[in-house]
């Protein structure tokens, strides 16, 4: 038995984990990774094994950092089984056609430029819709949490609720091989207790092996309450200056409880009725139509909320977005109006455009309420950065900067802990964090050794972890 990490190894995405048991291969997430220009090549490199060569992939949920390379992995030969939930398979649908389209623009858009310049090697995207579609062929079994998937006779997974975004999953793998037997709990990305929507992550049982996320393994979200105060009071701060609210969303989980916040805002007078609210994302409303069918998801509040027909994420002056037309139209609002637009990284999409006309205004609010990784656009104007570069543009950020990290749908330092303290694992790869992070949460780890792989790299199960191959890596005994 081995194990071998081939992404988020010291970094945020790029999740992509796999497990060789006898014959028989199996990959847990296959994540596309973010950020500049040079985590953008890395998607074009090799996967470090053959696409050909697995027989299964476990999808724990449908962000890009750990879905967004499954049509490469097809392009390059994979003809196995995908499982995963059944609002992940949905959700997933959505994400991989509109990074498919994405790419594609931005190849046709880069080819552009080269003519200009004289160059004429054709720019080619990752993978197209033709790609991304042929994708959905492969995918098999839906999985129920809870309930165990016989992968062969000496194999089985189970999918346990991580409450991270809808359907997402941590997944326990059970091995034997040649007499021995291994457990291995892999946690996906844990989602914070205690949330609107969706229920509160359960641990799998107690494992020999964790391969656990650390996103915020060094710090601790402050309050729901106090957030959501907050962004309450950014809001109307903003309004009282005569601006507008920007709110980079990702749009999955994210935009959701933005819209159940602004409509508990109204219900409860502490946002004015009059505001205007634009869901700016025709992934989000996508997403936001797929929440709305699978109540199997939701936590009691929710779900009595949905069986009454009130739908949560309705609220007065909501204007959904589709066409490009009507998002233009958007910026010739100066004032009192909250656009809720994707990529929360600000990586792509049409918060891009947003921003390059409300940063420079300074009655104008930029309000962030997610993970911002190293190198992306989010990241340099929460860090400070006075100017940033937009289509060419430099554009002075003077806007009203907010970040309140106490929306993210990770689980923070605390709840991590009391996660990895259910498994009760002998040993602890630590994936999925900047290595900042991960060092910081691998000290308060006890009774477990602690290893933080590089990528490529492989280990031998079940015993203590040996690496295969020759790089280096730390350990804490």
């Amino acid at each position: 038995m081995q194990i071998s990490f081939h992404g988020a190894n010291r970094d945020v995405t790029g999740s992509c984990h796999l497990v060789q048991c006898g014959d028989t291969r199996i990959l847990i997430d296959c994540g596309l990774f973010q950020g500049g220009r040079e985590l953008a090549e890395e998607n074009e490199e090799d996967f470090g094994f053959d696409p050909a060569a697995i027989d299964f992939v476990l999808l724990t949920h449908a962000h890009l950092d750990h879905c967004g390379r499954l049509p490469l992995l097809v392009k390059r030969g994979f003809r196995g089984e995908i499982i995963c939930t059944a609002a992940t398979k949905d959700l997933t649908r959505l994400v991989l056609l509109d990074a498919a389209h994405l790419q594609e623009s931005e190849a046709r858009s880069q080819a552009k430029h080269q003519i200009r310049r004289g160059q004429h090697t054709p720019t080619l995207p990752l993978y197209t819709l033709y790609d991304a579609t042929r994708c959905f062929d492969y995918f098999g079994r839906i999985a129920s949490y809870e309930k165990k998937l016989h992968l062969t006779p000496d194999i089985i997974a189970c999918f346990y609720d991580a409450g991270h975004i809808l359907g997402s999953a941590s997944i326990q793998l059970t091995l034997r091989e040649a007499g021995e037997h291994c457990s291995i709990a892999f946690s996906g990305d844990i989602g914070s207790n205690g949330r609107k929507i969706l229920r509160d992550a359960v641990a799998p049982p107690p494992s020999d092996v964790v391969v656990m996320e650390t996103t915020y393994g060094d710090r601790e979200h402050r309050s729901l309450p106090a957030s959501v105060e907050e962004f309450y009071a950014a809001i109307n701060a903003a309004f009282k200056r005569g601006g507008n609210v920007i709110i980079p969303s990702f749009a999955l989980e994210r935009a959701q409880e933005i819209l159940w916040y602004l409509r508990e805002g109204v219900e409860h007078q502490l946002l004015p009725e009059s505001m205007h609210v634009f869901l700016d994302s025709p992934m989000a409303i996508s997403a936001t139509e797929i929440f709305r069918h699978h109540p199997e998801c939701y936590d009691e509040e929710s779900a009595k909320l949905f069986a009454a027909h009130h739908d949560p994420f309705q609220l007065p002056n909501l204007h959904i977005t589709r066409d490009q037309a009507d998002s233009m139209a958007i910026n010739r609002i100066t004032s009192g109006a909250v656009i809720i637009a994707g990529s929360g990284m600000c990586t792509g999409g049409r918060i891009r455009h947003h921003l390059k006309h409300h940063l420079w205004r300074r009655q104008d609010a930029i309000v962030f309420v997610g993970f911002a990784a190293q190198g992306t656009l989010a990241r340099q104007i929460i860090d400070g950065k006075p100017k940033v570069r937009l289509f060419g543009e430099e554009i002075a950020v003077q806007a009203h900067i907010a970040t309140i990290n106490g929306f993210s749908a990770h689980a923070d330092r605390k709840e991590l802990l009391a996660w990895h303290h259910k498994i009760k694992p002998a040993v602890s790869f630590l994936v999925h964090g900047e290595e900042t992070s991960m060092e910081s949460f691998a000290q308060a780890l006890k009774d477990t050794k602690v290893v933080m792989p590089r990528k490529h790299q492989v280990f031998q199960l079940p015993a203590q972890p040996k690496p295969l191959n020759t790089e280096t890596q730390r350990h804490r005994e």
